[in-house]
């Protein structure tokens, strides 16, 4: 710890633990073993961050959020394993209307001024790039990539491997492994190059373009290329696909 860090008696680290100068650790926080806290960070309160995590300079993590509802309840934010936080991010703990509690998982990438906000549920294995704003009770599955700058709206989800390029406004839900782009964003294929890169099977592929062509060249309506698609049987990584449409409350991307 270094000398000018100012950790308060209820805190909870582990014994190597490294905190930098001037940074802030407020009451009821956890930090697992290995994580390395950068100068002035200000981790606030009623958070639970897991190990070998870094947190950079300027970050802002476990605050109370923006939701005006908000009275003051002792919710919480919960930080996986192996994550980097950059400079300038915030990440602000639940609400009482959702769960209590944003939840951001494992081996993601923060990236610089990313803005993490109210009842989010983070993946793992995610990149979120620089100047990025999440808004309440956004979800984001594994291996999803939001580009910089882009805005996500309340209730959005983001599927696997799911790819938003940067400056992207997102008010619909993404099904998994698509590539969105655009104010509003529109469907730009599927994110096959990052598919590719985790050995996904050129049979897989083939099911999954397939899918796409059924939902976004065939003119169908959404009910009937879900059934169409559901009449074929399908693998776990098209079911992913069919399951990511059927399941969403905001309507697609198309």
């Amino acid at each position: 710890m270094h000398p000018t860090a100012i950790i308060d008696p209820s805190a909870v680290l582990a014994d190597d633990v490294e905190v930098g100068p001037y940074s802030i650790i407020g009451p009821e926080v956890e930090i697992g073993a290995g994580t390395w806290i950068g100068p002035h960070v200000v981790i606030t309160k009623l958070t639970k961050i897991g190990t070998g995590n870094k947190i950079y300079q300027f970050a802002s993590v476990g605050e109370d959020c923006q939701d005006k509802k908000y009275a003051g309840e002792p919710t919480r934010l919960v930080i996986g394993n192996n994550n980097v936080i950059r400079e300038g991010c915030a990440i602000h703990r639940g609400t009482v209307q959702d769960q209590g509690v944003t939840i951001i998982g494992d081996n993601n990438l923060l990236m610089t001024c990313v803005h993490i906000a109210h009842d989010c549920v983070i993946g793992n294995h995610t990149i979120i790039a620089s100047d990025a704003a999440i808004a309440g009770h956004v979800k984001i599955d594994d291996f999803a990539i939001v580009g910089g700058a882009s805005a996500v709206h309340q209730f959005c989800h983001i599927g696997a491997h799911a790819m938003c390029g940067g400056a992207t406004y997102l008010a619909k839900d993404v099904p998994a492994y698509l590539m969105v782009n655009g104010n509003p964003a529109e469907s730009h294929g599927l994110n096959l190059e990052g598919l590719k890169r985790r050995g996904f099977s050129d049979e897989v592929l083939r099911e999954l373009r397939q899918a796409y062509k059924t939902v976004y060249r065939k003119g169908l309506r959404l009910q009937d290329a879900l059934t169409e698609l559901e009449q074929q049987t399908a693998s776990p990584e098209l079911q992913l696909f069919i399951d990511s449409i059927k399941n969403s409350t905001r309507g697609i991307v198309r």
